[in-house]
């Protein structure tokens, strides 16, 4: 039950960005230009303001490696909540 109200409040929280990135992400990790290519988009200041950095606030997404946020190889994840979010929209019809 609080897990179920719990998903529903974050649902309607995310936005048509953060879905899009999320669904990119699904079942695999991608670094900043694959998600970007991924999303059709080229302005970089764009992606991280929209997508990213509400995606990872949420905690529906996550660094690989937390402890260098700007290595070249950083690479990003969907975290449990991101799966379940995705799971719930669909079921939504999303």
């Amino acid at each position: 039950q609080v897990t179920e109200q719990v998903t529903e409040q974050v649902t309607e929280q995310v936005t048509e960005q953060v879905r899009r990135l999320l669904v990119a992400l699904a079942g695999k990790e991608l670094g900043t230009r694959e998600l970007m290519e991924s999303l059709r988009l080229s302005h970089r200041p764009t992606f991280l303001y929209d997508y990213l950095k509400p995606s990872l606030s949420g905690e529906l997404v996550e660094m690989t490696q937390p402890d260098s946020p700007k290595s070249p190889t950083q690479k990003y994840r969907l975290t449990e909540k991101g799966r379940l979010t995705i799971i719930s929209l669909q079921g939504r019809g999303e």
